[in-house]
């Protein structure tokens, strides 16, 4: 089954869910790697220090960071080399999202239980 769109999960409702001993079987982000480049220069190494900030309030899933930091990678390599920067991401996705998933053939209705224990299973990881 396919994960729902990004539409889905977009506004800010509740507090962080996180993983605990309540919230198991949830599965890993997609991002791994926060910090590339060169890691171990000093802030005064580069001339210029950028922020990627968000304008709007909402949610991006572990994804959409993994594709925006190896977008960004990409480009930055090609225009200063491997060594001529360093890049970190600073969102971790640890609020946990879970779906209710439903049945949408023919005699669904005799198949699922509804909105009786409608509590769901967690899906995907987003940063709060």
């Amino acid at each position: 089954m396919a994960r729902r769109p990004a539409r889905c999960y977009r506004y800010c409702k509740n507090k962080p869910y996180p993983k605990s001993r309540f919230n198991r079987g949830v599965p890993d982000p997609k991002i791994k790697i926060f910090d590339l480049g060169r890691k171990k220069a000093n802030t005064d190494d580069f001339p210029l220090c950028v922020h990627m900030v968000s304008n709007e309030y909402e949610q991006l899933s572990s994804e959409a960071l993994e594709a925006a930091r190896i977008c960004a990678n990409k480009y930055l390599v090609k225009i200063c080399g491997k060594e001529g920067f360093h890049l970190r991401v600073r969102a971790h996705p640890f609020h946990v999202v879970r779906i209710n998933k439903m049945l949408s053939c023919a005699g669904a209705d005799r198949l699922q239980t509804g909105m009786r224990g409608a509590f769901g299973k967690p899906t995907v990881s987003l940063p709060a």
